[in-house]
């Protein structure tokens, strides 16, 4: 094939080196595809161990073991995943040898306190507070596991602990829902109890509204016992004073009344000892009665010598006054004269006096006789009424002992009643200390009251506003039955449900990029067998153009072929449908072509240099196009790279990838032109040289 140059050789290409280029990216684009496509399919050829170290929990009374559950979970698999791993249930040391020696390609450890924690969120619902704590597994992998080995393992476990949150999630939501139902009966039942309250509160303050008046008339009423209460306080206190006198008097009159009783007493006896002694014989009154009889018979005897006696002086008397009638002063002197008539008046007085004197004495004999004859009767009188008397007074003296002792007692209760006077008097003014503050107290009441009725109208307000409230909030919760709380707690723990596809573990992307990659590797393989542009530039006689072309072409037809081999390889893997097949074979086509005029420009451009550059492209368009995390700037360089439309175009077809391939393509080819112009361009030491060789 001398139309085709060798690069780095004048021997000839031949046919097996054609088809050697042609078949490569084939054969690594279908080892690629055929390893990592649908990986999933494919888990049942890795083994990794379950470690259980849970102890499970019984709740409820009801036993239950989480760890035992998700073990068993990972062993069922999964209905959304095609495959499932080679689970062993083993311990501690055999899952560490066997990650260390290769037998398992991972190891699940249940930890000791999953069943605790992962029921922890329950629980702390049910017991109305308390600590919740997240449950966690742990996946090891061995550090020279596969790329995807800990992505894949991960991804299960994952898909295991998440059924089973949800699981419980579903089982909590389920009963937080059923609970609506009691909450709500419980919140009408408060709203039933609230109205009642409401209305008792209203009672409340219509009664409060009357305490105002009563609280006032109780402290009128306080204001007057106190008022009453001082009075009564002054009066006790005089009644004190009045009782301790009157019982120092009672002990004064007790004491004369003693007297009194004693002087009686000796009255009595005197009296007594009177009448014995008017009854003796040998006493006085005996004398007495001799005597009387004495006397009549004296003043008898008086009154005649006395009538005799005034006769004599009355003759006496009428001598002497005829002597001094005759008596001559002359003669016998005047004082003789005068004495004489002096002594016959004085004779004359005393004869009147006699005369008087027996007339007396005859009166005093007129009465000696009858007493005389009425003392002895008088004597018996005398004593009869001396004893009686006697004893009256022994009995007024005995009586008024009794009544010393009586007013003793008297004095006695007097000075205690002072006492209690006294301590009325104080406890009065006490009572009437208490009845003012009472009455403050009262009017203190009134004024609460007022503001008691007042609070308890708003109080009854509030309470129907709350009574309102509770039975909306018993109308407004929802109830659900138990089929509606279990498939509601369903959707409510996983409101979302992804509808990605698990078949493939990169996604759809996958096949795409990978044919992508090994395009743009199978067109640089071309141009590591090709020459880019002919060996004769310089010398030859063609255009410019022609002579790019001439290096073009063959890559071009090569990789052409490439994708269209590798569409029919993709085919066998992924099954697509005949236009989706079509239009990815056509852009694969594209590509190839697109791909052959940039490499051969880059080597046309930089020489050697441009293949490592074709390399770097291709990292690129691996390091880009396999996580969307690369940083911004990595990211637009690979957008602006030739991979990129490629990569678009055969994800989905699109006229702007093949117009991004096509002006990729163009745009090379002129690079390619360009270059080639510029080395027909040359000094005359080159040509002799080229010439000579």
């Amino acid at each position: 094939m001398t139309l085709i140059e060798r690069a780095r050789s004048r021997r000839p290409i031949t046919w097996l080196t054609i088809i050697g280029v042609l078949l490569l990216p084939v054969v690594i684009g279908g080892l690629l595809v055929a390893a990592l496509q649908n990986p999933t399919q494919n888990l049942d050829r890795m083994t990794a161990a379950i470690v259980n170290l849970d102890e499970p929990v019984t709740i409820n009374d009801q036993y239950t073991p989480l760890g035992r559950e998700l073990a068993s979970g990972l062993v069922e698999g999964s209905d959304e995943v095609d495959s499932n791993l080679t689970w062993v249930i083993s311990n501690k040391e055999d899952a560490a040898d066997g990650l260390s020696d290769g037998t398992y390609q991972a190891v699940v450890t249940i930890p000791k306190e999953f069943s605790k924690n992962a029921t922890s969120g329950g629980q702390a619902i049910a017991d109305g507070g308390g600590s919740a704590q997240q449950a966690q597994i742990q996946v090891t992998t061995p550090q020279d596991a596969r790329v995807a080995d800990d992505l894949i393992t991960s991804q299960i476990s994952s898909v295991a602990a998440s059924s089973m949150s949800s699981m419980l999630s579903e089982a909590t939501l389920s009963n937080v829902l059923i609970s609506f139902d009691t909450l709500g009966s419980k919140i009408g039942e408060a709203a039933d109890g609230a109205d009642k309250l409401a209305d008792g509160v209203q009672d409340a303050a219509t009664g409060a509204a009357k305490l105002p008046d009563g609280a006032t008339k109780l402290a009128d009423g306080a204001n007057q016992l106190s008022s009453g209460a001082s009075q009564l306080g002054d009066g006790a206190g005089q009644v004190a004073a009045g009782a301790s006198q009157l019982g120092s008097g009672l002990d004064t009159i007790a004491g004369k009344t003693r007297e009194v009783a004693a002087g009686a007493n000796k009255l009595g006896s005197g009296l007594s000892s009177g009448a014995a002694a008017l009854t003796d014989p040998k006493g006085d009154m005996a004398g007495l009665v001799a005597a009387a009889k004495a006397v009549d018979s004296t003043t008898k005897a008086t009154a005649k010598s006395t009538a005799t006696v005034a006769g004599q002086i009355g003759g006496v008397a009428q001598s002497l006054g005829e002597l001094a009638a005759t008596c001559d002063p002359a003669v016998s002197g005047e004082k003789f004269c005068k004495q004489l008539g002096d002594a016959a008046t004085d004779a004359g007085t005393a004869a009147g006096a006699a005369k008087g004197a027996a007339v007396d004495a005859g009166t005093a004999a007129a009465y000696a006789a009858p007493v005389s004859a009425g003392i002895p009767a008088l004597q018996k009188e005398l004593a009869k009424q001396f004893k009686e008397a006697g004893g009256a007074a022994s009995a007024i003296g005995s009586g008024l002992g009794q009544i010393a002792g009586g007013i003793d007692q008297s004095a006695g209760g007097a000075r205690d009643l002072g006492a209690g006077a006294s301590k009325v008097a104080a406890g009065n003014d006490g009572l009437a200390t208490g009845a003012t503050a009472l009455g403050d107290g009262a009017t203190q009441l009134a004024d609460g009251a007022t503001q008691l009725g007042t609070g308890l109208d708003q109080l009854a307000g509030g309470t129907s506003d709350l009574a309102d409230g509770l039975h909306t909030a018993a109308s407004s919760l929802p109830s659900f039955s138990k089929k509606e709380s279990t498939s509601l707690a369903s959707v409510v723990a996983n409101p979302v449900k992804s509808d990605v596809a698990t078949s493939s573990l990169f996604g759809a992307t996958a096949i795409p990029l990978l044919v992508a990659i090994v395009l743009w590797f199978g067109s640089l393989a071309s141009y590591v067998v090709m020459r880019a542009m002919p060996e004769r530039v310089l010398t030859s006689r063609r255009s410019s153009i022609m002579l790019a072309l001439r290096g073009f072409w063959p890559a071009a037809l090569v990789g052409a072929a490439q994708g269209l081999l590798v569409s029919l390889i993709v085919q066998f893997v992924a099954d697509y449908d005949a236009a989706r097949w079509w239009s990815f074979a056509g852009i694969a086509v594209l590509a190839g072509i697109s791909f052959a005029a940039v490499n051969q420009a880059l080597i046309a451009l930089f020489g050697g240099i441009g293949r490592w550059i074709g390399v770097l492209v291709g990292v690129l368009a691996v390091a880009t196009g396999l996580v969307s995390t690369v940083p911004g700037w990595l990211a637009s360089v690979g957008a602006a790279m030739p991979t990129a439309p490629a990569l678009s175009g055969l994800i989905d077809a699109s006229g702007t990838a093949v117009a991004g391939l096509i002006v990729w393509g163009v745009l090379a080819l002129l690079a390619t032109t360009l270059s080639v112009t510029l080395r027909r361009t040359t000094s005359a030491k080159a040509v002799l040289a080229t010439a000579t060789a």
